[in-house]
């Protein structure tokens, strides 16, 4: 627990054991923890030098009051924390500065392994402070769904989060509930009828883009710095953004009520959200465990309501009427 202000965890085991008492013999320390007196004495010398401890005139060390003693301890990780911070941003200016000069081997750097690959597509949302945009296509290499908690970290520290799903993936088993869980936290997904890559942007700064992986062949991506080239990966996904098909937690949320209604139900309106998202009706009625005639059933009391006869003017009069 003490790790994050320096101690190791015998320093801490020490500490908590002198806590509430006058004063501490190390020999006797030594005996309760199991230690050698060497390994006591020189956890007592960092404890006293930390100003955990303190001198009690003629009776050895004692704690010094833990609200005192370890909140300066945090206060110097604090300040430390932000004279790192501030680096960042001074080292990030030079970076900036010095881009236009470098080589093209400086600019892609190529990453191969699927452990590697995991570390970088980590390492990159971690390094974003506005904003992350990927592209989510199969097959996952290094990364499999709902295995990255990159995402929701970056949501919590106020980074905006949009991700564009291919079409396929949503008939993938599991793939709607990792969906809602990711509009729950606070991403924003859309859905593309087909995807040319995978891809990762931090930023206006990094980009990670996987490569094609041959049949037996070892994993690889690149890793782009900024650039011209990361500049066209950021102008492909705002173009495929605008053109992608929104998808609302609404619409696709867990609780699903039915009741007696002149309009459509919670579950008609998912119906009407992963048809419109342009699922098959057999993936419809996989995501949503419906037979295939309770789903035609519900289709056509639809378009009864709508008083439309085909699914084309279902989906015109559902986007017109609020049904989504």
């Amino acid at each position: 627990m003490l790790e994050a202000v320096g101690l190791t965890a015998e320093e801490e085991s020490v500490y908590r054991r002198v806590l509430g008492r006058a004063a501490t013999d190390p020999s006797e320390l030594a005996r309760e923890l199991g230690l050698t007196e060497a390994a006591a004495s020189a956890a007592l010398d960092r404890l006293l030098a930390t100003g955990l401890l303190t001198r009690v005139p003629g009776e050895g060390l004692a704690a010094a009051p833990p609200a005192v003693a370890l909140g300066a301890l945090i206060g110097e990780r604090r300040d430390a924390l932000r004279a790192a911070e501030l680096a960042l941003a001074a080292f990030a200016e030079e970076h900036r500065a010095a881009v236009a000069g470098r080589t093209i081997s400086e600019l892609i750097e190529v990453v191969t392994g699927v452990d590697a690959i995991r570390h970088r597509f980590l390492q990159v949302q971690q390094a974003a402070t506005a904003e992350i945009r990927t592209f989510v296509t199969a097959p996952f290499v290094a990364v499999a769904p709902g295995d990255n908690p990159a995402e929701t970290a970056a949501v919590d520290r106020g980074v905006r989060f949009r991700a564009i799903v291919e079409r396929a993936m949503l008939a993938e088993p599991g793939v709607i509930p990792e969906a809602v869980a990711s509009l729950e936290s606070g991403v924003e997904v859309r859905v593309a009828d087909a995807l040319p890559m995978k891809l990762v942007l931090a930023d206006a700064d990094l980009g990670l883009v996987p490569l094609a992986v041959a049949p037996g062949g070892e994993p690889g991506a690149v890793l782009l710095h900024r650039s011209g080239l990361l500049a066209a990966m950021e102008a492909l996904f705002e173009t495929v953004w605008r053109r992608a098909y929104p998808l609302e937690l609404s619409a696709l949320g867990d609780s699903v009520v039915e009741a007696e209604s002149d309009g459509p139900t919670p579950l008609d309106r998912k119906v009407l959200t992963l048809l419109l998202a342009g699922l098959t009706d057999q993936a419809v009625s996989t995501q949503l465990n419906l037979s295939m005639r309770t789903l035609q059933r519900r289709l056509r009391r639809l378009m009864d309501l709508a008083g439309v006869g085909t699914r084309m003017q279902l989906g015109w009069y559902a986007a017109r009427n609020d049904w989504l």
